[in-house]
């Protein structure tokens, strides 16, 4: 796509008020614009068959096909679409199905436009996006491998290293087993620790968890 060019989104819901609402809070950004809507799987697929957005913003509860369904046969056809779920379901095996069929993103139909803005750029960057009571639900029941990580992602001002820590502090090990699995000390593992809750702004481990979940650095 042309660096100029707006970012163009197709929007699937079986709520029309739904579609519009969206589309009425998109209307004022210049660098997005809708290109299409769908109220079924079936229709979404049939839209798809003449114009590709850059991005699908799609709900999981559909008739017909279920969102799930959808966004597989949407990755599997068109896999340069991102698909970011937009939904009611705040289910730890329904985002695990969502993001398994290929989906970059996971909202609550209750997020912010601020948020939904945030969301369509980070998973239109290729980047995962969590809403803040989607993080919540994935950090119940203490480690999760439901975010797959994106490998060529490294945030700004963080090592290779650093980033390989973050990701196991993420799926639950201690600083002994990260520095077994590293071969480093426990305390160089600590040291790396500080300087990552320094570098997010995280006041403990669980606010480095819920940064490794926003930005997909977690297997």
């Amino acid at each position: 796509m042309d660096a100029s060019s707006p970012l163009s989104i197709i929007i699937a819901d079986d709520h029309q008020i739904v579609i519009d609402g969206l589309k009425s809070l998109l209307a004022n950004s210049p660098d997005i614009k809708v290109i299409g809507e769908a109220n079924s799987g079936s229709e979404l697929l049939r839209t798809l068959s003449f114009i590709q957005p850059n991005l699908l913003i799609l709900d999981v509860n559909m008739p017909g096909m279920d969102g799930v369904e959808i966004c597989a046969k949407v990755k599997h056809d068109f896999p340069d679409i991102a698909v970011l779920a937009l939904t009611m379901h705040n289910d730890k095996g329904v985002i695990q199905a969502m993001m398994k069929a290929g989906a970059m993103g996971y909202l609550l139909k209750n997020t912010s436009r601020e948020e939904l803005l945030e969301a369509i750029g980070m998973v239109h960057a290729g980047h995962r996006f969590f809403g803040a009571e989607v993080l919540d639900t994935l950090s119940q029941g203490g480690q999760s491998r439901l975010v797959e990580a994106s490998q060529d992602f490294l945030p700004a001002g963080f090592t290779a290293r650093e980033k390989e820590i973050l990701r196991l502090i993420a799926d639950g090990y201690s600083n002994t087993e990260i520095g077994d699995q590293l071969g480093i000390s426990h305390r160089t593992v600590d040291t790396h620790r500080t300087n990552l809750m320094k570098k997010v702004g995280a006041r403990n481990i669980a606010g480095l968890i819920r940064y490794a979940f926003r930005h997909g650095i977690s297997t």
